[in-house]
C-alpha cells in the first residue's frame, strides 16, 4: 500500500459503519490503513501491539481485526491463536508476500483470510467486505404475531384476537401491546410504554391494569402481562 495525495475529509460515518481495529506496530502502516479505511466507510481504531490492541477490546466492540503477522512480542499469529480461545471475531491478516508459511500458519490459528504486503487498496476492501458478508449473523425474521393462552395479537395490524374472535381494545393499548409483542419476554420500561414519552408512570400502571381485565383470568395475578419489580412490564408468550 503507498500514500496518496491529500483528499478532502470524508464525510460522516453513518452509526452502524462496520468498526474495524488495525493491529501493526508499524506507525505509517496504521496511520495509511486508518486513512484509507475510513474513507471507504469504516470506523477504525489502532493499536500498536497485541497488548495495545487487548486494551482496546476491553472497552469497544469490533467487528473485524486487521492484524499484522509480525509484532515484536507477541506476534500477529500468537495473539490470533489467543483470541479463537474466547472470540471468534473475524481477523484479516497481513503477511509478507514471500513467507508462505506465515499464512498457513495463521489460517492454522483461527484467521479468516491474508492479504500478503504490499497489497493493492482495492484487493483489502474486497476481502474485508467478503469476511464481513461471509460472518455477518442470519438476519431475524420480524415477528407478526404472538400468542397468550387464548390470546393472539397481530403485530402489524394491531389486532387481537381470542380464540379467532376479535376482542376490541383502545388505541393505548394496541400501542402498549405492539411494544410488549415486539420483545417477547423481555423486560419493557415503563417509559417505553407512555404515549410518546407523556404520559406518566402512573398512568402506565393504570392502563396495564384495564388491559390486564381484557387478558388475563386473574388480574391481580397476571399469567401474561407480568409487572418486573421497578422496572416495567413484560409479555409471556405461548410458545
Amino acid at each position: 500500500m503507498t500514500e496518496t495525495a491529500a483528499r478532502p475529509a470524508p464525510p460522516p460515518l453513518p452509526d452502524d459503519a462496520p468498526h474495524l481495529l488495525v493491529v501493526d506496530d508499524d506507525n505509517r502502516i496504521r496511520t495509511l490503513l486508518s486513512r484509507f479505511l475510513s474513507e471507504n466507510g469504516y470506523r477504525v481504531t489502532t493499536a500498536a501491539s497485541a497488548a495495545e490492541a487487548r486494551g482496546r477490546m476491553e472497552g469497544l466492540e469490533f467487528d473485524l481485526i486487521v492484524l499484522d503477522v509480525m509484532m515484536p512480542g507477541e506476534t500477529g499469529i500468537d495473539f490470533a491463536r489467543s483470541l479463537r480461545a474466547t472470540s471468534s471475531i473475524p481477523i484479516l491478516m497481513l503477511t509478507a508476500r514471500s513467507e508462505t508459511m506465515d499464512r498457513i500458519t495463521g489460517l492454522e490459528a483461527g484467521v479468516d483470510d491474508y492479504v500478503a504486503k504490499p497489497f493493492e487498496p482495492r484487493e483489502l476492501l474486497l476481502r474485508i467486505g467478503s469476511i464481513l458478508k461471509r460472518t455477518a449473523p442470519a438476519p431475524q425474521k420480524a415477528i407478526e404475531s404472538v400468542r397468550f393462552g387464548d390470546f393472539t395479537f397481530h403485530i402489524g395490524r394491531g389486532e387481537l384476537t381470542r380464540l379467532g374472535e376479535p376482542v376490541r381494545i383502545t388505541e393505548r393499548e394496541r400501542d402498549m401491546l405492539r411494544a410488549l409483542a415486539e420483545q417477547p419476554g423481555e423486560t419493557v420500561p415503563r417509559l417505553a410504554l407512555a404515549a410518546g414519552g407523556a404520559a406518566s408512570e402512573r398512568a402506565v400502571d393504570v392502563q396495564v391494569n384495564r388491559l390486564r381485565r381484557k387478558v388475563e383470568r386473574d388480574p391481580a395475578n397476571p399469567s401474561f402481562v407480568q409487572t418486573v419489580r421497578g422496572l416495567g412490564y413484560r409479555l409471556v408468550v405461548t410458545p
